[in-house]
């Protein structure tokens, strides 16, 4: 007789193992990219609806507050987009001179960041109207966040994807037997 295991579920072997991680992996993948697709719409139609709201708008607290959402959900959807293209295209290796042209964009862009957040640091215990200090706590939350995007652009995507001359030089003679020097010096 056997038993409710033995009777309900087969036996897998290597091989259903292998194809139903696979095909979940697939799913899985599949599934992100729906989801990252329907964001990029849901992130669109938010900003067509504050646009529309914002024609009329008169206050300007109101007014800024909501057009920096606007404009940060233009932003999610350029980055939702650019997650789905990291998910379904191959990156393209940098060269040394695109390396050297996006690190000093974002070193500079770090470095004005740091002085941003350096004055409005300065600038806030200073300011008595309620109003404008949660606007520029407000900037200087966000000059926070583009400070640490910006140095892991630097550190993750630019270095991850960047292969440089000294990079070609050392996969060149990594494996090659005695590096040139006679008898292996």
């Amino acid at each position: 007789m056997q038993g409710f295991r033995e009777k309900h579920f087969r036996k897998l072997d290597e091989s259903d193992r292998k194809i139903g991680w696979e095909e979940k992996m697939e799913k899985k993948k599949t599934d992100l990219l729906d989801f990252l697709k329907n964001q990029v719409v849901i992130e669109k139609e938010i900003v067509d609806s504050l646009e529309k709201a914002l024609v009329d708008m008169k206050n300007p607290a109101v007014k800024g507050v909501l057009k920096g959402v606007s404009l940060d959900s233009v932003k999610h959807a350029e980055l939702y987009t650019a997650a789905i293209t990291l998910l379904t295209d191959v990156s393209t290796a940098l060269t040394q001179e695109h390396l050297d042209e996006h690190r000093a964009l974002v070193e500079k862009h770090i470095a004005i960041e740091s002085e941003l957040i350096k004055k409005l640091e300065a600038m806030l215990p200073n300011i008595k109207n309620e109003k404008v200090e949660f606007l520029l706590n407000a900037i200087l939350n966000d000059e926070r966040r583009h400070h640490a995007m910006l140095k892991l652009v630097l550190d993750i995507i630019v270095h991850g994807e960047t292969i440089t001359e000294a990079d070609w030089w050392k996969m060149l003679w990594e494996n090659v037997p005695f590096h040139g020097a006679p008898g292996g010096g």
